[in-house]
């Protein structure tokens, strides 16, 4: 057949029968294939991109998954008990609790068996706390964990095909998300020395053993697909999804767009939609979000426009969450958006609004800091854009998107409007066309909570999780004085690294309809369903970590009915007697 791989089975000209179809090869669809094809399901992945790996690829790859075995041989002080405590307290009644049960039941399970069938291997990020680690439940030392780096030589020629990170490291290095925090305080720290010099060290010793080592997403994605690889499974690039096809009232297959021509794919257990979410579609965002919104300011895989959750929709599965996404203060550059995670939180910088007032902890997780700029659609008073205000002592000492500490910001950035500098507070508040005397003022109350060590207005550095980007070497770690000029503005926007709202499922991952009905042989993980953390964000990987275990529990649904579905066929008929 045209455009099929050799030895796939064929039904009629230019079509394919599998028994499971996965659309999407980021971390929930690759792991929800392997665990079909380790059922003995022959299973295929078609995705849109020319490149595998999704957004996943472009990530900080961290996973959160409660009670897995890297978190238990590393002592990590978890348990089933703490995290369901944390889980009700942060999502409520907005999410069923069977989803909540069944991420953390099936999560550590999910993880064991990423390991025994991929090269993957996993670390605890100690210290990354828990986004709200003094709620019931919550962990100061985090659950977080990240892919080990990887030899990207275990794909082959495949390698070539992972989808680019969102940010390379300098250099060709290998960086994780742990040595990440320490870099950004080489000027203030001996481990961020410390650390400089065994990232460059392990460099060295790949170059000259030829390695190419990968790390954050681009790791985890590249040991999925060398575990699909090992399973015998295909992925068709460039095969995007025209529509999901309906035989006797259930999904049974897909029809894609493979090498110019619309190809019928059948499934005779089951597709899963692992499509992402629809980021980058202007008009589903524009339906469904607050403004200002559009598709500028989001760090996820440009395929993204919500084709699998269209094509459920128009089966008539219901939708939810579409109004949210896991949002993050962004800096709109030159070349793209630049999301935030240390930059905000480090001491010596404050985040105002357009009347030149602080409006949110600058150190808060980065969802809450974006709801609270939109919030201030409700006030009169714009959050959007917000700038992030920094003295130059900031960038003496730290490392700022990228930028090594006292490196000046580069011209572009000043010509696309996104950074300004200034030798006063009152002068750089006329650039930004902010009120001079308000921003004073903001300042000044600042920074008299930064001498002593408190701030009374939102309560930055009270948290555990304030700390871990913050500054060791002072007293309260998220908070320093603005007094050194020059002082700098860069404008910040309501960016994402993703939209978390899609198709409703429930705890099998299975589609369901408005009236809470499955539509059978449909089911839907990752971003193209909705989030089961709901309007809130547990802990660093909170998206990829229960994308992968839906998906692994799509798989494990699918294999058991279609198990179940064979027995009467392997059940000796009646005899009968002479």
């Amino acid at each position: 057949m045209t455009g099929n791989a050799p030895g796939l089975p064929e039904d009629r000209a230019g079509d394919a029968t599998f028994d499971v179809v996965v659309v999407g090869s980021g971390a929930a669809g690759m792991t929800a294939a392997l665990a079909a094809a380790d059922a003995g399901l022959r299973t295929v992945v078609v995705e849109k991109a020319a490149h595998f790996g999704g957004s996943t690829a472009r990530s900080g790859g961290g996973l959160w998954v409660p009670n897995n075995e890297v978190l238990r041989r590393a002592g990590a002080p978890d348990s089933p008990e703490l995290a369901s405590r944390y889980l009700e307290h942060l999502v409520g009644d907005l999410v069923p609790a069977e989803h909540r049960r069944a991420l953390l039941s099936a999560g550590p399970a999910m993880l064991s068996f990423v390991c025994a069938h991929t090269p993957l291997r996993f670390t605890w990020v100690r210290g990354y706390s828990d986004y709200y680690p003094e709620a019931p439940g919550g962990l100061a030392e985090g659950r977080t964990v990240e892919p080990v780096p990887l030899d990207g030589r275990v794909l082959g020629a495949e390698l070539a095909k992972l989808n680019p990170p969102y940010v390379a490291p300098p250099s060709g290095m290998t960086v994780t998300a742990a040595e990440y925090r320490w870099l950004n305080l080489i000027a203030r720290h001996p481990r961020g020395m410390l650390t400089a010099a065994r990232v460059s060290l392990r460099r060295i010793v790949s170059l000259a053993r030829r390695r190419q080592l990968l790390a954050l997403g681009q790791a985890l994605a590249a040991g999925l697909r060398a575990g699909l690889q090992r399973a015998g499974v295909p992925v068709w690039l460039a095969t995007p999804l025209v529509d999901l096809h309906v035989e006797a009232g259930r999904v049974a297959g897909v029809v894609v767009l493979r090498n110019g021509a619309e190809v019928l794919l059948r499934a005779r257990h089951g597709v899963i939609l692992a499509s992402g979410g629809f980021e980058h579609n202007e008009r589903m965002r524009k339906q469904y979000q607050r403004k200002p919104i559009g598709t500028e300011w989001t760090v996820g895989a440009a395929e993204n426009t919500g084709d699998g959750i269209e094509a459920g929709q128009r089966l008539g599965a219901a939708v939810a969450l579409m109004e949210d996404a896991w949002w993050g203060p962004s800096i709109p550059l030159s070349g793209g958006p630049y999301f935030c995670l240390s930059e905000r939180t480090l001491p010596g910088c404050i985040m105002v609004n357009a009347a030149g007032r602080r409006f949110v902890n600058e150190a808060a997780p980065y969802v809450d800091a974006v709801h609270a700029m939109y919030a201030g659609n409700e006030t009169g008073v714009s959050h959007i854009p917000a700038w992030l205000i920094a003295d130059q002592r900031y960038r003496n000492r730290y490392t700022f998107a990228g930028l090594p500490p006292r490196q000046r910001f580069p011209g572009r950035w000043y010509k696309a409007g996104a950074v300004y500098s200034a030798g006063s507070i009152e002068d750089l508040a006329r650039l930004i066309d902010v009120p001079g005397d308000e921003l004073r003022a903001t300042v000044r109350r600042f920074n008299g909570f930064a001498h002593a060590g408190r701030d009374e207005d939102f309560h930055r550095g009270e948290s555990a999780y304030d700390h871990y980007y913050g500054d060791p070497r002072l007293p309260n770690p998220s908070l320093a004085p603005l007094e050194q000029a020059p002082f700098h503005a860069v404008r910040i926007v309501p960016g994402d690294l993703g939209t978390k709202g899609g198709l409703r499922t429930d705890a099998h991952a299975r589609v369901l309809r408005e009236d809470g009905t499955v539509i059978p042989g449909l089911y839907a993980a990752g971003n193209a369903s909705a989030a089961v953390m709901g309007h809130t964000y547990a802990g660093a990987g909170a998206t990829i970590g229960p994308a992968m275990t839906f998906g692994y529990l799509a798989a494990l649904d699918i294999a058991a009915r279609a198990q179940v579905a064979a027995e009467p066929a392997r059940r000796p008929g009646p005899t009968r007697r002479a």
